[in-house]
């Protein structure tokens, strides 16, 4: 569509009326909805990236119990935050939340800045948390725009951009600069991603109850399932793991640490060992031998683990031994198996933990 032309066929003020009427009917009940306490909203919006609501409402629930307040989260224990933050995936926000809540209270006395320049300045906090926390905590009139704000906008203009681009994000916050009322800029913003969880979901769209229908030029085309326009995601690299349970002559059990950096950084995990492939497995018992030295009764449990992540997905094959000898392990640490749940694991070998207790 013609950018020049794009609010032709909009009434703004009736946008706007339609679209907070029907969000004030009716919008979920969700817990961070009863606050204004930018900390909480900041921690919210965290965990909602890339997480279902359903899946957020319980953690965000007990991090707001044990990091009441700024200063709380800002000292804490890293492997305390990474415990309360274990099982919801990627785990370099909390580490990036906790640095930029440390920011906020060295630097601006415990209280989150109100301007779109300071917030972005804060570790972790891109365009879309920082008009979330403006527009809800503060009532600023500032865009957050996430995939349900683009997929809605992209319906209602008939957008054809590639929403995977940085300046197409851009263009959908242009346009809210436009749409977005000053009397009431966070319920603008939160029944906008309402909307799109609700009502315009990616693939089977309620537009027979949607409140911006006669708005939406994707729904008088009847091309809504068009849009928005993405381009296709590669397809995670398959990478395969033998993963060792390994016991000591005290039965305890065998955890290292990941490095600082890199994927799951700092999480602990069972000693992996990478394979070309799952096939390899047969040969697995010499693998591990090459490997590690002085373990004794390897056996293959034939166990398998399956874990998708964005870019990757994991196959993990769990093998058990013993280790009587005494070996250096430079990241690693002998647990009775009651104290697994103590540390903090990926989700990938909390599913083996399970198996174990």
């Amino acid at each position: 569509m013609n950018k020049t032309n794009l609010f032709k066929h909009v009434d703004v003020n009736q946008f706007n009326h339609d679209l907070l009427h029907w969000f004030y009917e009716n919008k979920r009940d969700l817990p961070w909805r009863k606050t204004q306490n930018p900390y909480y909203i900041w921690i919210s919006e965290i965990m909602l990236q890339q997480t279902q609501v359903d899946t957020v409402i319980p953690y965000y629930e007990r991090f707001i119990k044990t990091f009441p307040t700024m200063e709380d989260l800002a000292y804490a224990d890293e492997e305390t935050v990474l415990k309360n933050w274990e099982g919801l995936g990627y785990y370099s926000r909390a580490r990036n939340l906790q640095q930029g809540v440390r920011e906020v209270v060295e630097e601006y006395d415990a209280k989150i800045p109100e301007t779109r320049k300071e917030i972005l300045s804060l570790k972790g906090v891109g365009p879309y948390t920082s008009g979330a926390i403006l527009s809800i905590a503060y009532n600023v009139p500032e865009p957050a725009v996430d995939g349900n704000v683009m997929r809605v906008l992209s319906r209602v203009f008939m957008i054809d951009d590639d929403i995977t681009k940085v300046k197409t994000k851009k263009h959908f916050e242009d346009i809210v600069y436009r749409l977005i009322p000053h009397t009431d800029p966070s319920g603008f913003n939160q029944s906008l991603m309402e909307l799109g969880a609700l009502v315009c979901k990616p693939r089977q769209p309620e537009c027979l109850t949607c409140p911006l229908q006669k708005h939406c030029l994707a729904y008088d085309e009847g091309v809504q399932h068009e849009f928005p326009v993405k381009k296709k995601k590669t397809k995670p690299k398959p990478m395969s793991y033998i993963v060792l349970i390994i016991y000591n002559s005290k039965k305890q059990i065998l955890i290292e640490k990941r490095p600082e950096n890199g994927l799951l950084a700092n999480l602990w995990q069972f000693p992996m060992i990478q394979i070309e492939d799952d096939d390899q497995i047969t040969h697995g018992e010499q693998i591990i031998t090459k490997n590690i030295k002085g373990v004794t009764d390897i056996e293959n449990t034939k166990k398998q683990f399956f874990h998708q992540f964005s870019h990757l997905k994991w196959s993990l094959n769990l093998f058990r031994a013993n280790l009587l000898v005494k070996e250096t392990w430079e990241r690693g640490k002998w647990v009775d198996r009651g104290d697994l749940e103590l540390y903090p694991f990926p989700v990938s070998h909390q599913k083996i933990i399970q198996t174990l207790i």
